[in-house]
């Protein structure tokens, strides 16, 4: 057994498919396939149930993921150790994202670049559920995250920006002239919201919680420039944090009295030691990096 074999499984467990894993290692899908079978024959076990339509893991398959990422993950910290030693930093940091979050990295990973250019970054998108299993199970090494301070427990956090959310509107819908508005007042108002699991979406809803007031969402969308362009055309209003509205000069904002929405930004890790190249993303991860990007 060897760390290539382990790297493979890895891809295949991850990308859910043997084409989409020949994809990601930029290998053809019939050296991936006989990477898995010949690792398997020396297992003795099956590590993959294949049939026509998905690719799954068997028990032993499940009991066997966890163990090669953490030896992939040794690996690439003892490679790791040895470039410091040398004076550089390399290897790779995976980044995970709350849609709707981006608290000014790319400042950070440009900073990254021109110090480390060794050091390569991926970033992904997910849920807040899937962003602390995957820190957990080490698939992850950072994630840039609003959480509240259950979902927080087990994590090293670090505060990155703190903002309270504004209600966006086309220019033809009328508001008071002082651009204060209530949730109870703007609850009739048709509602353009994002999907569930986002972090805007979880704190819009905890704010009309809060409130006892019920809203009426007609449109439900997984992108910041499709809500946009539903509010621009006045199909509805929506709930964006501040530095998001920013983004859009053309549309009407307005601030709220009382129970306004808000989030806190946080750069989150798993408890432990952190390799060179995530000790060094995390030091261009900053709050004046996110304050920059606040309107």
């Amino acid at each position: 057994m060897d760390l290539r074999q382990m790297e493979v499984v890895v891809a295949v467990a991850e990308e859910g498919g043997f084409t989409a894993a020949a994809q990601r290692l930029h290998v053809v899908q019939s050296a991936v396939s006989g990477t898995v079978r010949a690792l398997e024959r020396e297992l003795d076990s099956a590590l993959f149930e294949r049939t026509t339509h998905r690719v799954s893991l068997t028990p032993a398959g499940e009991a066997f993921v966890p163990a090669a990422r953490a030896a992939l993950r040794a690996a690439e910290e003892a490679r790791a150790v040895v470039d410091a030693v040398r004076g550089e930093v390399r290897g790779r940091v995976t980044v995970a994202i709350m849609q709707g979050v981006w608290a000014g990295l790319h400042r950070a990973l440009a900073g990254l670049r021109a110090e480390h250019p060794g050091v390569s970054v991926r970033l992904q998108q997910a849920p807040v559920a899937n962003v602390r299993q995957a820190l957990s199970e080490g698939t992850v090494d950072l994630a840039v995250v609003a959480l509240d301070r259950q979902q927080q427990r087990g994590l090293v956090t670090r505060l990155l920006s703190r903002e309270e959310m504004l209600l966006v509107s086309s220019p033809a819908r009328a508001f008071a002239a002082d651009d204060l508005v209530t949730l109870d007042g703007i609850s009739r108002m048709p509602f353009v919201d994002f999907l569930p699991g986002w972090a805007i979406r979880y704190s819009v809803d905890r704010a009309f919680r809060a409130a006892a007031v019920e809203r009426s969402t007609v449109f439900e969308v997984n992108d910041i420039v499709a809500a946009s362009e539903l509010v621009r055309h006045d199909l509805g209003v929506c709930i964006m944090p501040a530095s998001i509205a920013a983004r859009f000069p053309d549309l009407a904002v307005c601030r709220f009295v009382q129970h306004a929405p808000a989030w806190k930004v946080m750069v989150v890790r798993r408890r432990g030691d952190m390799s060179p190249a995530v000790e060094a993303l995390l030091r261009h991860i900053t709050p004046r990096t996110a304050a920059e990007t606040v309107g």
